[in-house]
């Protein structure tokens, strides 16, 4: 099962991702986070997300890119969630650590997901709905939102569940 979770900076999709793995019943709980934590504010914002995840059974990892490379004991599946906190920080390590043409790039990101799909049971990818500001960018940022807008629309039409967050409030997009 692959659950999908988008939403607007600040608009409750975290939690909402949390509490959908632990919905789930999986008695093995993976949170795979990658973000770097960059600076105060990301020192801050990683802080948050941990707090919020104390308690719950969370086994954390730090997966910056190339998700095919994470490990995961072979037994287990069954009974086994993932929750991939976010994609967007994942598309921009993967661009801009990683490196590689586009098509590169979303190969990766897509074999990844693959290989979280092949591991769990459950996969839960948190995503952010960064394209409705109109700005003008630059154009590495530009690369950047096409390359996570494509991940993000491969990420849907593989997922059983596509969720957008409002307010806090899930409202399905795919069932």
């Amino acid at each position: 099962m692959l659950h999908l979770i988008t939403g607007g900076s600040a608009s409750g999709k975290s939690a909402f991702g949390e509490k959908a793995a632990l919905d789930t019943g999986a008695g093995t709980r993976y949170y795979l986070a990658t973000m770097h934590p960059w600076g105060k504010e990301g020192m801050e914002r990683v802080s948050r997300h941990q707090r919020q995840r104390e308690g719950k059974g969370f086994h954390t990892i730090e997966a910056w890119h190339h998700l095919e490379n994470v490990f995961f004991e072979p037994e287990g599946k069954e009974d086994r969630v993932i929750l991939l906190e976010c994609m967007s920080n994942l598309v921009a390590n993967e661009q801009f650590e990683a490196g590689g043409t586009d098509k590169e790039i979303l190969q990766r990101v897509q074999r990844g997901i693959f290989h979280l799909q092949n591991c769990a049971e459950y996969v839960i990818i948190i995503t952010n709905e960064v394209f409705s500001d109109g700005n003008e960018y630059e154009d590495q940022t530009r690369r950047y939102l096409a390359l996570l807008g494509q991940a993000n629309q491969k990420a849907a039409y593989m997922a059983d569940l596509v969720t957008e967050v409002v307010y806090g409030i899930g409202v399905p997009l795919k069932l």
